[in-house]
């Protein structure tokens, strides 16, 4: 089967072609380190998480890079507003966004740079592409891209400077067009002298666009297989990106992939709005596999709609995956996670490889697994041990392309956790069911009911069967 990713630059579906045959490269934009990580961050990461891992699992070499942006306008200007150093500040939620990948299973990448460590990258980078007669410089400090001397400018986005509008009211005075964009930035004042290097036209802080043109050559060549990040990137960073990049002479990116937005309550989450959703407050109420299953389970380039509903149906699909998964490893043994993870796609259920060929189609292979457990139930319920087993590695093989082997870090660690919590809840339930038992024996309806509604008020489902009574938790 071949692997086929829709590439935003042609709008097209393309079969995925590596430079390198077995070998594939990859640049993510990663986090702009201002601030606590929020769903919008996460959905991202999660999104190109299951990319590498389907790569990976057809026995591709995948590197990835995914960089930190910690300098920039924003970072400067939160930190001097709390009192602390830039580069104090930025480290902070460099840390905090490393917390969240982790809890949410997110792959490490090959390598993660850090915009200040690659300056002279950056200074080198800018030399050719003034040489190509692309940029000029400005004001001391100040360097420019000059948009019009690009022929292709604008091919990403199928736009051209005609149909591009700028804000003419804030424009440098040493620019030749308000479409030009900055590779420096002269300091402001007040600005700390830290947040500044010496460079060939004087003191300066890099742009945002030239920090990750310079570390994508720097890490995969001056061509390599697919850029990846958000869609609100496409204009103008990933456009101005690739400008840079053939300015300076470079191929650059062969496919471009793009995730779409998290909307709550049909809105585009923003601080405008006031509905951003940290990670960390929402892992304080939800299991960290829950917000994965909710997040990384649709298809990338479709808007997830986030919502508590959201996260009770990832419950309750979680708890017939990873419920099936626990009780096959009991009945046939657990598999190892080495055999888990070597296993190769080609010998994972053909349908689930149709469905993640075309274009990480998650929901197709979601249902694919569903299948797969309910024949495994099925199994289970005969007793036929040999089946059990052939479906448990094939649902965890699967699951775990989707971040999701309940038998895997970081799920593993969150059940065992967890496991104490419910361990006491389960005691303390039972004792009340014995109550009521006992009150149903008497006919004594009234208590029996009263001990239920308990029950229900506490969010606790109880279902009646001829083995007895039976519960579970009907909420969060």
């Amino acid at each position: 089967m071949t692997f086929k990713i829709y590439d935003s630059a042609s709008r097209s579906l393309r079969t995925f072609t590596p430079l390198e045959a077995g070998k594939a490269g990859i640049y993510l934009c990663g986090a702009t380190v201002q601030g606590s990580p929020h769903i919008g961050h996460i959905r991202s990461a999660l999104a190109f998480d299951v990319l590498v891992r389907w790569l990976r699992r057809q026995e591709y070499s995948v590197t990835l890079i995914r960089n930190v942006t910690d300098i920039d306008d924003k970072i400067l200007a939160k930190a001097s507003a709390a009192g602390a150093p830039w580069w104090a500040w930025g480290y902070k939620y460099e840390k905090e966004f490393t917390a969240a990948y982790n809890a949410l299973g997110v792959l490490p990448p090959t390598y993660e740079p850090r915009a200040t460590g690659h300056i002279p990258e950056m200074i080198a980078l800018t030399q050719r592409i003034m040489q190509n007669g692309h940029a000029y410089a400005g004001n001391a400090g100040n360097v420019y891209f000059d948009v019009a001397s690009l022929a292709d400018y604008g091919s990403l986005t199928r736009q051209s400077l005609a149909e591009l509008h700028v804000d003419t009211s804030d424009i440098e005075e040493d620019k030749r067009s308000p479409y030009d964009f900055a590779l420096w930035k002269a300091p402001k004042p007040g600005e700390p002298a830290s947040a500044a290097w010496e460079t060939p036209w004087g003191a300066a802080r890099p742009g945002w666009h030239l920090e990750c043109t310079a570390m994508s050559e720097k890490y995969l060549g001056k061509s390599f297989d697919i850029h990846g990040g958000g869609i609100d990137l496409r204009f103008p960073h990933h456009e101005n990106e690739q400008a840079q990049a053939h300015g300076a002479g470079c191929e650059f990116a062969r496919y471009w992939m793009h995730n779409a937005w998290v909307t709550i309550k049909g809105e585009k989450m923003s601080k405008s709005l006031g509905n951003s959703l940290l990670v960390e407050s929402i892992l304080q109420e939800y299991p960290a596999a829950l917000v994965r299953l909710a997040l990384g389970t649709v298809h990338y380039r479709s808007t997830v709609a986030y919502s508590e509903e959201t996260l009770l149906e990832a419950a309750a699909v979680w708890e017939r995956l990873s419920g099936f998964v626990k009780r096959a490893a009991e009945m046939s043994g657990e598999i190892a996670r080495a055999e888990i993870a070597e296993l190769p796609a080609a010998q994972l259920p053909v349908d689930f490889q149709a469905a993640m060929n075309d274009d990480l189609n998650v929901a197709g292979a979601l249902a694919v697994i569903h299948e797969v457990v309910k024949v495994g139930n099925n199994a289970l319920a005969a007793g036929k041990v040999a089946e059990v087993q052939k479906c448990q590695l094939e649902v965890r093989a699967m699951l775990d392309v989707l971040g999701l082997d309940p038998l895997a870090a970081p799920w593993r660690e969150e059940d065992t956790a967890s496991s104490r919590y419910q361990e006491a809840l389960d005691v303390l339930v039972q004792r009340l069911l014995a109550q009521r038992a006992a009150a149903r024996a008497e006919k004594n309806w009234a208590v029996a009911d009263s001990l239920r509604d308990t029950l229900l008020a506490a969010g606790i489902t109880v279902e009646d069967s001829a083995q007895g009574a039976h519960w579970k938790i009907s909420g969060k």
